[in-house]
C-alpha cells in the first residue's frame, strides 16, 4: 500500500483532524452518483485530499484559494514535483548539516529574506515556502499588513523539510483527478457548478474574541462583511440547486449573547463539531472547543 495523499504543509485551520466528524455530514447523495466537488476557500488540502481518495465518482474538481503561493504549491505539485522535491531535499541537507542552532536560525532568515524579496522562480518559491513551513515557530503561516512572512524560526532539532512520498503521492491525485485549480475570490467558483455539485466551504474563522483574530493568510481581512457576503454566497448556491456544507467558529459557545452565525444562517442546519486547536502561540489556548458545520440539506 502506498503513501496516502496529505497535506503538504502545515496550515492553521487545517481539517486532518476532524475528516472523520465532517465525513459523518456528507450528503447521501454524493456517495450514490457522479458529481463535481468544488472547494473555494482549499488551504492545507486535508478535505481534498480525503475526497479524491475516498470518492472515485468525482466528475470533476475546483479548488480554489485566495493565496498566491498557496495556489502556486499547488500548480508545481501537480506539473512538476520532481524538481521541486530536488531543489527541497537540497535545501533540507544543508539545513540538517549544520549542527548548531545559530547556524541554522541565520539559514531560516536567509531564506525567509528572499522569499519575502521574490528570489527566485516558481520552483524555488515553492520551496521556500515549503522550507519555512517546515522550521518557523509553530508551523505557522502568517503575514503582515504589507504580505510579507514575518513568523519567526523555529527551534526544531530534526524537522522533515522534505517529504518526497507524500508530494509524490498528492502530485498522484492532483494528476489523476480532474481537477482545475484557481486563484482569486472564492466566488468565481460559481460557474464551475456542473450537475449535482457539492461544496465545501472552510473560510477564515470570525474572531472568537479580540485577542484571537488569527485571518492573516493574506494582507487582507475577513471581517463579518465579509461573513455575510460569504452567506449570500451560500443562498446563491442553494438557488442553484447545489449542496453546500461550511465550517466556521462557534461563536455563541464563547458567548451566548454572540449568534451572528444562528441568525446569519437560520434558514439551514447547524451542527456542532469538537475540534482541536493545535496553532497557537499560547499552550494555554489549544485544546478542544466546538465548531460550528452548516449545511443546506438533512
Amino acid at each position: 500500500m502506498g503513501t496516502e495523499a496529505k497535506p503538504f504543509l502545515k496550515w492553521a485551520g487545517g481539517k486532518g483532524q476532524l475528516l472523520s466528524q465532517l465525513s459523518e455530514h456528507f450528503p447521501d447523495r454524493i456517495s450514490r452518483e457522479p458529481f463535481t466537488y468544488i472547494e473555494p476557500f482549499v488551504g492545507g488540502g486535508a478535505m481534498l485530499f480525503y475526497m479524491l481518495q475516498r470518492f472515485d465518482n468525482i466528475k470533476k474538481v475546483i479548488i480554489n484559494d485566495v493565496n498566491e503561493d498557496l495556489i502556486l504549491s499547488y500548480r508545481i505539485i501537480k506539473k512538476d514535483v520532481e524538481a521541486l522535491i530536488c531543489k527541497l531535499a537540497g535545501m533540507e541537507k544543508d539545513y540538517l548539516n549544520i549542527a548548531d542552532q545559530d547556524g541554522r536560525k541565520n539559514l531560516f532568515y536567509e531564506i525567509r529574506d528572499r522569499y519575502n524579496q521574490h528570489v527566485g522562480d516558481s520552483v524555488e518559491r515553492v520551496s521556500q515556502l515549503l522550507f519555512l513551513n517546515k522550521t518557523c515557530f509553530n508551523g505557522l503561516y502568517r503575514v503582515n499588513k504589507k504580505g510579507l512572512f514575518n513568523v519567526p524560526f523555529g527551534k526544531y532539532s530534526n524537522p522533515v523539510v522534505c517529504n518526497a512520498d507524500v508530494l509524490k503521492a498528492d502530485s498522484q491525485r492532483l494528476q489523476n483527478a480532474n481537477v482545475e485549480i484557481c486563484q482569486g475570490d472564492y466566488a468565481q467558483t460559481l460557474p464551475f457548478v456542473d450537475g449535482l455539485t457539492f461544496f465545501y466551504l472552510d473560510p477564515p474563522y470570525r474572531p472568537l474574541n479580540s485577542t484571537s483574530s488569527f485571518t492573516a493568510y493574506t494582507k487582507g481581512d475577513f471581517n463579518d462583511d465579509n461573513q455575510r457576503a460569504l452567506a449570500d454566497f451560500c443562498h446563491q448556491l442553494s438557488d442553484r440547486g447545489c449542496l453546500w456544507m461550511e465550517s466556521n467558529a462557534d461563536c455563541s459557545a464563547k458567548n451566548p449573547e454572540d449568534t451572528f452565525f444562528e441568525e446569519l444562517y437560520r434558514n439551514y442546519r447547524i451542527e456542532r463539531v469538537y475540534a482541536s486547536r493545535f496553532i497557537n502561540a499560547n499552550p494555554s489556548k489549544r485544546g478542544k472547543l466546538t465548531e460550528l458545520l452548516i449545511k443546506n440539506y438533512e
